[in-house]
């Protein structure tokens, strides 16, 4: 099992930038997919970013290329999301999330999830 919290949320102006951290408890973080979701209010969790366990593989979602990078730190049991050039339609609750077994876009996919951090971006 990993226990997931999420930090560095918080309110930005749009062209602005943050930095969301996911730390994991437990010994075995090296061993899994880490995605970011986000789900803005009355939508549905949408994907965001995966990253491998190595951390060579990435995917991002259109609406994010190029803006948002994920990266992770092994020996810090954290995963991050960088996110640039942001937009008010970036606006939403980040989730990180976890899985041992699939590299996937799909959030029914991740067994573990965090509580969420919120990301506000004004106009």
């Amino acid at each position: 099992q990993v226990q997931l919290v999420e930090s560095g949320g918080g309110l930005v102006q749009a062209g602005g930038s943050l930095r969301l951290s996911c730390v994991a408890s437990g010994r075995t973080f090296s061993s899994y997919i880490m995605g970011w979701f986000r789900q803005a209010p009355g939508k549905e969790r949408e994907f965001v970013a995966v990253i491998s366990w190595s951390g060579i593989s990435t995917v991002y979602a259109d609406s994010v290329k190029g803006r948002f990078t994920i990266s992770r730190d092994n020996a810090k049991n954290t995963v991050y999301l960088q996110m640039n050039s942001l937009k008010p339609e970036d606006t939403a609750v980040y989730y990180c999330a976890a899985d041992l077994k699939t590299f996937s876009t799909k959030p029914y996919v991740y067994d573990y999830w965090g509580q969420g951090t919120q990301v506000t971006v004004s106009s």
